[in-house]
C-alpha cells in the first residue's frame, strides 16, 4: 500500500474507493463532501469543495511536458502578441533589438511561470483554491473574481476578433456573402453575428468537455500554428526577394534604444501577468515538476526565440516590399492572392485564436464562478454562464471603445500585479511551499486559512498601496515613462509589504490532499 507523499499516512482503501465513486457529476456536492470528510477525518465544507475544486490525484495526471509546450506554442503566437512585437519594430527597434527585448522577457517569464506552475503540481488545486492560502477561504473570491473579470471580457473580445477573420474567409470563398456584411444589428452585421455566434458555440462545446478536452485541443492546434506562422514568414521572405529590412526609418540609438528594449521586455512579462497567476489551473494535472520545466523551457525561451525570428522576418520583409509596417499577420494573410492558401491561413488563425481563448480567457472565469457557487455550478455549467456573459456584453462595442479598454480592462489588469506579489510572497517566502491542502476546504475558525471570518486582512492591506501605485503609473501622464514597469513595481511592493506585516506565529503544516482528491480528467 502506498503512503501519501507528504504525510506518510496510509489512506483507508474503502474511503478512497467510495470517494472515487462519489466524484461523479450526478452526485450532489453535499454527498460528495460527506464522503470526503469521512475519507480525510476533517469536515469538508460544501461551500468550498466540489468535483472541480477538489485536488487532483497524483496518479493519472496527463499533462506532460508536451502538453505544457503546446499551451505556449499557441499562446505565444497569438495575434495580439504579434501585434505587440511588430509594434516594437514600429517604435524603432531593429531585428536583434526585438530579439533581445523578447529574450529578456522570456527569461523572466520562464522563472515566474515555473514557480507558479510548481504550486499546482504540488497541491493539485486550481487558482481560486490556491489563493485561499494567502487571502483566506472567503477572501480568495477577491483574487479569483478579479482574474476572472479580466478574462471573461477578453474572451468576448478575442471571439469577436476571430469572427472578423472568419468573415474574411467566408467572403473569399463566397463573394456574394459580402451583402450580409453591410448592415448593423447592435453594432454587428448579419454575417458578423453569424460568425461570432458560430465561434462562440464551438468554444463552449469544447470547454463543456472539461480540461482534458482543452489539453487535447491545445495539442492538436500547437503544431498547426507553428507551421502556419513559419510558412507565412517564408512566403513574405520570398516576396521580399530573399532579404529583409533589419530596421525601419526611425531606428533608435543609445539610451532611447536600451530603454525601449527593457520596456519591451517588461511589457512582454506584463502581457502574461494574468497567466502567471492561474497557471496552476493547468499544472494541477501535470505529471511532475520536471514536465513543467521541460514544457516551459521549450515553450517560453525557445519558442519565443522562434516567435521573435518570425516577427523580424514579417515586419522587416513587408517593410522592404512597400515601406509599410504591418500590425499583425492577418494583414499579410489578407494579401495572399491564392484563394485556397488564403482560406487555409484563415483557418489556421481561427484555430489559433480559439486555442488562445480557451487557455487564457475561458478557464479562469470558469473556475472563478465554480468557486463562487460550488453547490450550484460545475465546470460545464460555469462555462456556459461565463460564455453567456462574454456574449451579452457585446464585446465588439467594448473593443471599439478606447476608454473601456484603457480604463476598465487596463485598471483591472493593473491590479493583477499586486495579487501575484501577495500570492508568491506568501507561498514561497513565508511558507516555503508548506500547505495544508485539507484545510483549504474547511470552515473551521481554527483552520489555517480561516484568518478573520475567512479573510486575511494582511493580504488585503498589502494590496492597497501596491494597487494605488499601479493605477497611478498606468493612468497619470507624467508617469508614462514608468508605465511599462508598472506590473513589476506593483508586484514587488505588494510582496515586500505582505512579507513585512505577515503573521510569523502561524503554524506551517505540510499536508497533502490525496484523501479528498479526484481524478484529474473530469
Amino acid at each position: 500500500m502506498q503512503t501519501t507523499p507528504l504525510t506518510g499516512v496510509e489512506p483507508a482503501p474503502e474511503t478512497a474507493v467510495d470517494l472515487g465513486k462519489a466524484a461523479h457529476p450526478s452526485v450532489g456536492v453535499d454527498a460528495l463532501c460527506d464522503v470526503a470528510s469521512a475519507a480525510s477525518g476533517r469536515t469538508i465544507s460544501p461551500t468550498l469543495y466540489n468535483i472541480d475544486l477538489a485536488p487532483t490525484k497524483r496518479e493519472g495526471r496527463r499533462w506532460t511536458g508536451y502538453s505544457i509546450f503546446t499551451l505556449w506554442a499557441n499562446d505565444v503566437h497569438s495575434l495580439g502578441n504579434y501585434a505587440f512585437a511588430i509594434g516594437l519594430f514600429a517604435l524603432g527597434l531593429g531585428g536583434w533589438q526585438i530579439l533581445l527585448a523578447l529574450g529578456v522577457g522570456a527569461v523572466l517569464l520562464f522563472a515566474l511561470l515555473s514557480l507558479s506552475g510548481f504550486m499546482g503540481v504540488k497541491t493539485g488545486v486550481p487558482f481560486p483554491v490556491m489563493s485561499r492560502i494567502s487571502f483566506g477561504i472567503r477572501g480568495a473570491q477577491i483574487a479569483s473574481l478579479l482574474r476572472g473579470a479580466v478574462a471573461v471580457a477578453w474572451f468576448g473580445i478575442q471571439t469577436y476578433l476571430a469572427s472578423v477573420v472568419l468573415r474574411v474567409m467566408l467572403v473569399a470563398m463566397v463573394p456574394s456573402l459580402q451583402e450580409l456584411d453591410t448592415n448593423s444589428i447592435l453594432g454587428l452585421s448579419t454575417l458578423g453575428w453569424a460568425s461570432f455566434v458560430f465561434l462562440w458555440i464551438v468554444q463552449l462545446v469544447i470547454v463543456s468537455f472539461g480540461m482534458e478536452m482543452i489539453r487535447k485541443y491545445e495539442a492538436f492546434a500547437g503544431p498547426i500554428i507553428l507551421v502556419t506562422m513559419a510558412a507565412i514568414a517564408v512566403w513574405i521572405f520570398v516576396e521580399a526577394g530573399g532579404s529583409i529590412a533589419w530596421a525601419g526609418d526611425n531606428a533608435l540609438e543609445g539610451g532611447d534604444m536600451w530603454r525601449t528594449i527593457f520596456a519591451g521586455g517588461a511589457l512582454w512579462v506584463a502581457i502574461y501577468g494574468t497567466f502567471v497567476l492561474n497557471f496552476c489551473d493547468f499544472t494541477r494535472s501535470a505529471v511532475s515538476k520536471q514536465a513543467v520545466v521541460r514544457g516551459n523551457f521549450w515553450g517560453i525561451p525557445i519558442n519565443m526565440l522562434l516567435f521573435g525570428a518570425i516577427v523580424v522576418v514579417m515586419a522587416g520583409g513587408q517593410f522592404k516590399i512597400n515601406g509599410t509596417v504591418i500590425q499583425s499577420p492577418s494583414d499579410i494573410v489578407q494579401t495572399i492572392p491564392n484563394t485556397l492558401f488564403l482560406v487555409l491561413a484563415c483557418l489556421a488563425l481561427l484555430i489559433l485564436t480559439i486555442a488562445v481563448n480557451l487557455m487564457a480567457n475561458f478557464v479562469a472565469p470558469v473556475y472563478a464562478l465554480t468557486n463562487l457557487f460550488p453547490k450550484h455550478l460545475n465546470f460545464r455549467k460555469a462555462a456556459w454562464v461565463s460564455g453567456t456573459i462574454g456574449l451579452i456584453i457585446l464585446p465588439w462595442n467594448l473593443y471599439n471603445n478606447p476608454l473601456v479598454i484603457v480604463y476598465f480592462l487596463g485598471g483591472l489588469g493593473a491590479l493583477l500585479g499586486p495579487l501575484f506579489g501577495v500570492v508568491m510572497a506568501d507561498y514561497w517566502l513565508l511558507r516555503r511551499g508548506k500547505v495544508n491542502v485539507l484545510e483549504l476546504y474547511s470552515e473551521d475558525p481554527a483552520g489555517a486559512y480561516y484568518y478573520k471570518k475567512g479573510y486575511n486582512p494582511r493580504a488585503i492591506i498589502a494590496m492597497v498601496p501596491a494597487a494605488a501605485i499601479a493605477l497611478l503609473i498606468a493612468f497619470v501622464p507624467a508617469l508614462e515613462a514608468a508605465a511599462p514597469f508598472a506590473w513589476f513595481v506593483a508586484a514587488g511592493i505588494a510582496a515586500v509589504v505582505y512579507y513585512v506585516i505577515s503573521d510569523r506565529s502561524q503554524r506551517l503544516d505540510d499536508v497533502d490532499g490525496e484523501s479528498i482528491a479526484v481524478a484529474s480528467a473530469h
